[in-house]
């Protein structure tokens, strides 16, 4: 799933990102330095910038993984379903359903989504937390990515945002770990979407997407809503809300697979 929706991510066109000033390639601890600087500009605290950068070194296996990558996908949905829609992640998403019940009425209260589709999204993303969420440095891996000049304005970007969930205090910088493209938690969020869409829905007065289900649910529901989509409405292919899901994820066969899991889940 991770490599269909980062894929997808790669090729699209992200008009709305920023120029910075830190010149990708070259010596990479000169980049880091000018990266720090900003940092500072951004607001970061040096001492969060020290605890982060100092000493980061860049990551080959980051920049092999993304070579990888492929813009294209050749299954056809069919196939693609088959292999994340099973019974047996159906039967462990009806158990959410359930056992998070009064949760995520509070969260379709609030944002408008349906619990089945946040649940649909929470298990194909990672097994309902239980499955692989990344183990790799997030600020190692947005600094390998911002140095290399393929797409450096974007991940200059994602590495101050990064920043900012360790300003914020929303995670510590041990707990910053992530996925080959610095995605975070239990449905996967790049840092910037992590500082746009984040919801403290747990009170506790941090945003915390790896750990807390009431945060990582609410999060994934408020995405959604502030792209447009609008509870008591279908969700379908050629509908506004399967637009409103290309927020999450451009690729057609990805949505589909989101509405098939969640009629799925209430028995449609």
């Amino acid at each position: 799933m991770r490599i269909l929706r980062w894929a997808i991510f790669l090729g699209a066109v992200i008009c709305s990102t920023p120029t910075y000033a830190a010149r990708c390639g070259g010596d990479f601890n000169t980049f880091v330095a000018a990266m720090s600087q900003e940092a500072a500009a951004a607001g970061i605290s040096q001492a969060v910038i020290s605890q982060a950068l100092s000493g980061v070194t860049q990551d080959p296996a980051v920049l092999s993984f993304d070579r990888r990558q492929r813009g294209t996908f050749n299954k056809s949905f069919e196939q693609y379903v088959s292999t994340r829609v099973g019974p047996g992640r159906i039967n462990i998403g009806r158990q959410m359903l359930q056992r998070h019940g009064s949760l995520l009425a509070r969260i379709e209260q609030k944002f408008g989504v349906p619990p089945e589709i946040v649940v649909a999204i929470w298990g194909l993303e990672s097994d309902f937390g239980k499955g692989d969420i990344g183990k790799m440095p997030v600020i190692r891996t947005l600094a390998t990515m911002a140095h290399d000049c393929r797409r450096t304005e974007l991940f200059q970007g994602e590495l101050l945002a990064a920043l900012k969930i360790v300003q914020r205090g929303d995670l510590p910088l041990r707990d910053l770990i992530g996925a080959f493209a610095g995605e975070i938690g239990q449905t996967q969020f790049l840092p910037s979407s992590y500082i746009k869409y984040g919801v403290d829905f747990d009170g506790n007065g941090h945003v915390d997407l790896r750990h807390s289900v009431p945060d990582v649910l609410a999060s994934t529901a408020n995405l959604l809503h502030t792209s447009g989509f609008k509870g008591g409405a279908p969700y379908g292919e050629g509908t506004a809300n399967f637009e409103a899901m290309r927020e999450w994820n451009r690729a057609t066969i990805y949505r589909k697979t989101i509405g098939y899991f969640a009629d799925r889940l209430v028995g449609r």
